[in-house]
């Protein structure tokens, strides 16, 4: 099966209880079969903006840990068009998360994406097919 992907905002709206597309993060999950995949720079993302919630690095470090968020991406085989892409949507700007994000696609082969953030509206995964963004935002 083919995984979707998982993106900084939607792990923190899923782990913190406070943030406002919480609930939203929490359906969307009951609602998938798919498995999840994602890449380290999100994950030390997630860790970062998640320090003052207590518990929630070892949620997302355990879940890492039983396979729950697959971690399919190597830096050091995609370097190159990180590189590429990070240029070519410089005026977004594109950080070095949705770079990963973006290349992890076209390498896995799927758009569908678990995200809070509009940029993958802009971004394409093998330059021209729009990301699939499965989260309602509302």
């Amino acid at each position: 099966m083919t995984p979707v992907l998982a993106d900084t905002g939607w792990i923190v709206a899923l782990l913190d209880r406070s943030e406002r597309h919480h609930q939203a993060a929490v359906e969307v999950l009951d609602d998938l079969a798919a498995p999840l995949a994602t890449c380290e720079a999100v994950i030390a993302e997630v860790c970062y903006l998640l320090r003052d919630v207590p518990g929630a690095a070892d949620a997302v470090l355990e879940n890492v840990d039983a396979g729950v968020f697959e971690l399919p991406f190597r830096l050091t085989s995609s370097a190159k068009a990180i590189r590429s892409l990070m240029k070519k949507y410089a005026r977004v700007p594109m950080d070095f998360a949705d770079a990963c994000l973006v290349q992890l696609a076209d390498e896995l082969g799927t758009g569908k994406i678990l995200t809070l953030d509009s940029d993958f509206g802009v971004y394409r995964w093998r330059k021209t097919r729009p990301f699939d963004l499965l989260l309602d935002q509302r």
